[in-house]
């Protein structure tokens, strides 16, 4: 019960960090968002820095587990680390549905979760219709899943 209090602990913190860096970097503003992604026009470069920001921090953790042999996350025993996949016509098709997405509505599915707050009728198109995104591409996904492996040995079904 304890260490199941620990782990929402560190989730909440992490999550409430992630939310605060989305908003101060201007993630949750389509404006912002939509001004990066106009480099032929009133180009905002400031997101890029966010990026920098981003993939830097994602690179010292890869390299910190993969030093340690570590494979799976510290506060989540069941989420295992998964080997790079290939780039396939899936990824390819989903990459250019998210690129669109993100150029039209100006949000990403983190920042506009975070934009929720605001009650904006945007947002809550946005929103609505990536879930309904999501539940279509699962009810579409003809690719065989795994059963992850679990702490004591027996499989977990996803």
């Amino acid at each position: 019960m304890k260490h199941a209090r620990s782990r929402l602990l560190v989730a909440f913190g992490a999550g409430l960090l992630f939310g605060a860096g989305l908003l101060l970097s201007g993630m949750t503003r389509p404006s912002k968002v939509l001004a990066f992604l106009d480099p032929l026009g009133a180009w905002d470069p400031s997101l890029a820095l966010v990026m920098v920001g981003a993939v830097s921090t994602y690179a010292v953790g890869i390299r910190w587990g993969s030093s340690r042999r570590r494979q799976r996350s510290l506060e989540a025993p069941l989420m295992s680390m998964s080997p790079p996949a290939r780039i396939d016509a899936p990824l390819l098709v989903g990459a250019a549905i998210f690129g669109v997405g993100w150029g039209i509505g100006g949000y990403c599915p983190g920042p506009s979760l975070v934009a929720l707050a605001s009650g904006q009728s945007g947002v809550l198109v946005f929103v609505g219709c990536m879930v309904l995104g999501s539940f279509a591409a699962t009810l579409l996904d003809a690719t065989p899943h795994r059963s992850a492996p679990r702490r004591d040995g027996e499989a977990l079904q996803s």
